[in-house]
């Protein structure tokens, strides 16, 4: 194993990024639930209002701990910069999400219409899927853009 990613650095550098892929789903979710609990406010413009800050929350997590741990980013020069290109990569790579979500729900359900498959867990299979294509693309555009040595 050690061999292995000797040979090829970025498949350590993917598991740590699915690693902190997991836990800025926490941070997502700790916070938008906080943010619901504590003013009973869970629908319409609140809750809009609560995902985007739980959602930025995530990502200004995301960084730090990509930059430090993932990519070992230890330049102290133009962090603005990278900030900023991080959010851009992350936002690309939530409308990725979204899109294919979307996609997989709306024209791949509709193929599989035989199968006893609920709309929720089709809901759920869109979601992982756009998860699964949001993550390769944040994690290219993070080490090639954002992080480049």
């Amino acid at each position: 194993m050690k061999e292995l990613l000797a040979r090829f650095p970025f498949i350590q550098q993917f598991a740590k990024f699915f690693v902190v892929g997991i836990m800025n789903t926490g941070v997502d979710l700790v916070v938008l639930n906080v943010l619901m609990y504590t003013t009973s406010q869970s629908q319409g413009v609140y809750y809009s209002f609560f995902k985007a800050l739980s959602f930025l929350s995530a990502v200004i997590f995301s960084y730090y701990v990509n930059k430090h741990w993932t990519f070992q980013d230890k330049s102290q020069t133009d962090n603005d910069k990278k900030f900023y290109q991080f959010i851009g990569v992350s936002l690309v790579g939530a409308i990725i999400n979204v899109t294919t979500a979307t996609l997989v729900v709306s024209f791949v359900q509709p193929i599989f219409a035989n199968i006893a498959i609920n709309g929720q867990l089709w809901g759920n299979i869109g979601a992982i899927c756009g998860t699964a294509v949001g993550l390769f693309w944040n994690f290219v555009g993070y080490k090639f853009w954002v992080f480049k040595k």
